[in-house]
């Protein structure tokens, strides 16, 4: 390929980079939607009861956004972290918030998307972990982390919803570097003799 050619692609590659920042603009100046995963949940929260009075307090359905819970109207409320980590909450899930007379706040999955599972590798981004998985890196909420003693380097399998781009993943279990590194080993020497005839290296489970 020639160099004109190069800066013909490149050219027509900045040009639909342009092109695109515009369209998003002038969709925003017309729809007001400036979040479009926000705005994605909100709509997902319309098939859902709205708030209404029961007699341990007001009842919100709304739908898990990966940290939070949207209604119907694009009101948040706060998930606790920890809460969603340990349900393993995934986003697009269908939740109940029930605020008693007290002004407790109580959760509850009602309605669980379809999940999938896929491996990662967690990693830090400014200042904040991800997975990062088929090229694609994901949020992931800082309790799951702890929760999981995981550390940066680990890999982890994690869940997502089966429809749809999900900006957060759910941890659901931590492979340590140490583990990883020994199956790697495993499955490339896995015991026996090489061609050379010297042993290939094993590894001893504890």
């Amino acid at each position: 390929m020639s160099d004109y050619t190069l800066i013909q692609v490149q050219e027509l590659i900045e040009s639909a980079e342009s092109a695109l920042k515009t369209a998003q603009s002038l969709m925003r100046s017309m729809t007001g939607i400036s979040d479009t995963n926000h705005e994605r949940n909100t709509i997902r929260a319309t098939g859902m009861n709205a708030a209404a009075m029961s007699v341990n307090g007001k009842v919100v359905e709304g739908v898990f956004d990966g940290q939070n819970m949207v209604d119907a109207n694009g009101e948040t409320y706060p998930v606790p972290a920890n809460y969603a980590s340990k349900s393993k909450l995934v986003e697009g899930d269908g939740m109940k918030l029930t605020i008693t007379e007290e002004g407790k706040f109580i959760y509850k999955q009602i309605s669980p998307t379809d999940r999938k599972t896929s491996v990662g590798v967690l990693i830090q981004e400014d200042g904040q972990y991800k997975i990062l998985a088929d090229g694609k890196v994901f949020r992931v909420l800082l309790a799951s982390v702890t929760f999981y003693r995981a550390e940066v380097g680990d890999q982890v399998t994690f869940l997502l919803p089966t429809e749809g781009d999900a900006e957060w993943g759910a941890i659901e279990a931590v492979i340590p570097k140490h583990l990883a590194e020994a199956a790697a080993i495993a499955s490339v020497g896995s015991g026996g003799m090489e061609d050379d005839g010297e042993m290939s290296p094993a590894v001893e489970e504890e």
